[in-house]
């Protein structure tokens, strides 16, 4: 199977997509409503975290630009590596975040991780 169609890099760019926007939440639009009721954030709270939010922001765009670069390497096989490291660390993050911080993170970034992985190594 072409690896331009393989499960793998479909999922491993929708995930990247999802990081993007977590990053634009996080970066720019903490402190709007919209940023605020992602994260079910007080205004106060929302403005005193804002610098905090932006650093998470581009944490979640380097695992964005991770995935894009697995899936966009001339070399599938290494793609494919590429990708496993960060979907790992997708994984990592969210069964932590899901751990420390809410639970909701354990189904927006560590389930699609684990599944994309078992996709990656199972090269479907």
């Amino acid at each position: 199977m072409s690896s331009f169609l393989s499960l793998s890099v479909i999922l491993s760019t929708l995930l990247g997509l999802v990081h993007v926007y977590i990053l634009v939440l996080e970066m720019f639009l903490w402190t709007t409503p919209r940023g605020r009721r992602a994260f079910k954030l007080s205004a106060d709270f929302a403005e005193k975290s804002k610098p905090l939010a932006a650093n998470m922001g581009l944490y979640n765009g380097f695992l964005a630009a991770g995935l894009f670069w697995g899936v966009a390497h001339p070399d599938t096989d290494v793609g494919a590596q590429i990708r496993v490291f960060f979907l790992a660390c997708i994984i990592v993050a969210g069964l932590f975040g899901a751990a420390t911080s809410s639970k909701r993170i354990l189904y927006v970034q560590a389930v699609p991780g684990i599944i994309t992985l078992a996709a990656t190594l199972f090269q479907i």
